[in-house]
């Protein structure tokens, strides 16, 4: 890691203190203006790095924090004194690395993580984000985790005695106004060697100005995986996990000693820890309703169960979200959570009123509140605005003088009157099971027109795969003149317990069904062309893209895959001779139960496993790799590619030497970009007359 040349207070700052600007400007650029564009927008906009990766205001609010690369080559941590006269530092800049993410320790010091986004994502295997520390006004630099085993630091002021790339950030403690807070808590992650199974998370506090270690004024319990702290830092949540089992340990305020709340086995548990608070007050999460639907629940110490009726239940969507903290020892304040988009469920009635007056200013908008000072009548508001069209905006707002300023930009080059809007559409799968359904609407379509389709499936497939915000390459799609629909088969979470469990074992069966009908669906409502669709998608929806080939080969003119699984065998049963990170627990416990049993399924396996299937693959297709990809390894597209050479089809091939299971590099999501675009023109393109 070298520091950059030229770091140092109020240098090459110019160009991001002159973003500041009143926001009253900003509110009618963010409207757009439809005319005076020629040609589409090019597809280096779309996948370029953001502006701003994260803005934070000191516990006080009176800083603000930005991670961004306005003004210099890589991301540095930028730091605003909101105080009159407002000043800019650059508190941290290297030359070969990225700031990731970072945090306040107190008013005074952040701690912060790095990574290289001038590398492809391979490079991730083989470096950790570590840990660093840094006063406000760029002094004090110090390495607390290394990011590599090996990890020479040669900046100023940087120790070499420094935690290993095991440890991780796990808590960093809210003292209250005016309190000094120096302390965070690590956690030593100890695996299972060779499984690489997690074994254990040994917690200690570490000093962020020394560097130094201690041990917690706690018992730990063997075998804990998973820690939730109060706000001052007090252990009072450890999951366990003891071969096939685990377990809710809870130590209270003033327990000695640690108390069973609840055990499953190693995929269910009643309910899941979510928040604590210094009164010993503990949330969780729980299933509720007919639909199984995840809500926020208290728990009842005193009957040893959690309460009957939800604290927060969201309609049709599994609660998700994120717990805004009050002041000092102060109850929480409210959560953000996601239902189609982001909202903010407030407890507290004057931010509630905030929120109010803020989205009457920004109407038709997600606008997130944060600040440090939440009810002083002097506190300053940071407002993060972002819509289906726009990656987003972050503004200051004073309340107790109604004055707005814009910071900046997420990412330059977008405007939103040329962005694509986003819908949330409920239909019926083939078997009556709600399904819901991402529509990316392109712009200028005609009725009685409807633009040709790409069916672009989520990856992972147990993840939620949509929300009403932008998204880079649902927007270029749509951009291009396509349609695009992103549905929410069954397996995905986000949709309630029921849809998750109805996806196991169905990959290529049912899940696929569900993709299928979201094309007919759009067929049939008239919004896509009859006869031209093609389906995309990355890791499982990469899967989902080739078994769409197979399994309905009538619907698509052509195939997408990047970084997708192929062989099925290979992916729950593993190889000596392919290196992944599937854990062996996941192999013996996880994956049998959601994908298949390598030996009492093999038969059922193979009927949807593309590498076997391949000769059934007869329109056109591209695929993708990373070469250093241990999710999914090369491995995958190397043997489909060759089964469908013996079956005499050629796919189109790509393989990026530097990437891992994502693209990093602009220069790649470009390339790629620009090989899609092309593949999908030559494919899609009407039918002569």
């Amino acid at each position: 890691m070298k520091t950059s040349p030229g770091t140092g207070r109020h240098c090459g700052l110019q160009r991001l203190a002159g973003v500041i600007l009143a926001a009253a400007a900003w509110v009618v650029a963010a409207q757009g203006s439809a005319g005076g564009a020629d040609g589409p927008v090019p597809a280096a906009a779309f996948f370029a790095h953001p502006n701003v990766l994260k803005a934070t205001l000191s516990p006080s609010g009176t800083r603000l924090a930005v991670a961004t690369a306005q003004g210099a080559e890589r991301v540095g941590l930028v730091v605003y004194d909101l105080r009159p006269p407002v000043k800019v530092t650059r508190a941290a800049q290297f030359a070969d690395a990225d700031i990731a993410s970072f945090h306040w320790v107190n008013d005074e010091r952040l701690l912060f993580t790095m990574v290289d986004l001038k590398t492809g994502s391979d490079e991730d295997s083989r470096t950790g984000p570590g840990l660093f520390a840094v006063n406000a006004d760029g002094s004090g630099l110090r390495e607390l985790i290394a990011r590599r085993w090996f990890d020479a630091p040669t900046g100023p002021q940087l120790s070499w005695h420094v935690l290993n790339v095991h440890y991780r950030l796990l808590h960093v403690p809210s003292r209250g106004p005016g309190a000094a807070n120096g302390e965070v808590i690590v956690g030593q992650r100890e695996f299972h060697f060779p499984s690489n199974d997690l074994v254990h998370v040994r917690p200690m506090w570490l000093n962020v100005q020394t560097g130094r270690t201690r041990s917690l004024d706690a018992p730990i319990p063997t075998g804990t995986v998973d820690w939730l702290f109060d706000k001052a830092g007090e252990p009072r949540v450890a999951i366990t996990r003891d071969d096939r089992h685990q377990a809710i340990q809870w130590r209270g305020p003033g327990d000695a000693v640690w108390t069973k709340l609840a055990e499953g086995d190693l995929r269910r548990l009643p309910f899941l820890p979510y928040h604590v608070d210094d009164g010993g007050q503990l949330l969780v999460t729980r299933l509720h309703g007919p639909d199984r639907l995840q809500v926020l629940a208290r728990y009842d110490f005193r009957r040893r169960a959690v309460e009957p009726e939800p604290l927060v239940q969201l309609e049709g969507f599994d609660f998700e979200g994120a717990m805004i903290e009050g002041r000092g020892d102060a109850p929480p304040l409210g959560v953000h959570v996601k239902a189609d988009g982001e909202t903010t469920v407030w407890f507290d009635k004057r931010m509630q009123a905030l929120q109010d007056k803020v989205d009457a200013r920004l109407p038709g908008r997600v606008n997130r509140l944060s600040c440090g000072r939440c009810g002083e009548p002097d506190m300053v508001l940071l407002v993060r605005s972002w819509s289906d069209r726009d990656p987003g905006q972050l503004l200051l707002y004073r309340p107790d003088a109604d004055h707005w300023q814009l910071v900046a930009p997420v990412m330059d080059g977008i405007d939103p009157a040329r962005m694509a809007a986003v819908e949330l559409r409920r239909i019926k799968a083939r078997d009556g099971r709600d399904l819901p359904v991402w529509l990316t609407l392109p712009a200028g379509a005609k009725p009685g027109a409807p633009p040709p389709a790409i069916v672009l499936v989520h990856g992972g497939p147990w993840v939620r795969g949509g929300e009403w915000a932008w998204s880079a390459m649902e927007q270029f799609l749509a951009s291009r003149g396509y349609l695009v629909i992103s549905p929410e088969f069954r397996g995905s979470h986000g949709y309630g317990d029921l849809h998750y469990r109805a996806g196991w074992k169905q990959w290529g069966r049912a899940m696929q069904d569900d993709v299928a009908d979201a094309l007919s669906w759009a067929r049939a409502q008239g919004l896509a062309d009859p006869q031209r669709a093609c389906i995309a998608g990355a890791s499982y929806g990469g899967y989902a893209a080739l078994m769409g080939l197979v399994r309905h080969p009538e619907l698509y003119r052509c195939g997408v895959a990047w970084v997708g699984v192929s062989d099925l065998n290979l992916y729950v049963q593993g190889s000596v001779w392919v290196n992944d990170d599937v854990s062996a627990l996941g192999r013996t416990v996880s994956l049998p139960e959601l994908v298949g049993d390598p030996k009492t399924d093999a038969a059922a396996l193979a009927e949807v496993s593309p590498v076997v299937q391949a000769d059934r693959i007869r329109a056109p297709l591209l695929l993708a790799y990373g070469a250093g990809d241990r999710r999914v390894p090369l491995a995958h597209g190397e043997r489909l590619r060759e089964a469908m050479r013996r079956s005499g089809r050629e796919p189109g091939w790509v393989v990026y030497p530097d990437e891992g299971h994502s693209w990093r590099l602009t220069a790649t999501q470009v390339d790629f970009a620009g090989r899609v675009e092309r593949f999908l023109a030559t494919h899609l393109a009407p039918a002569a007359k």
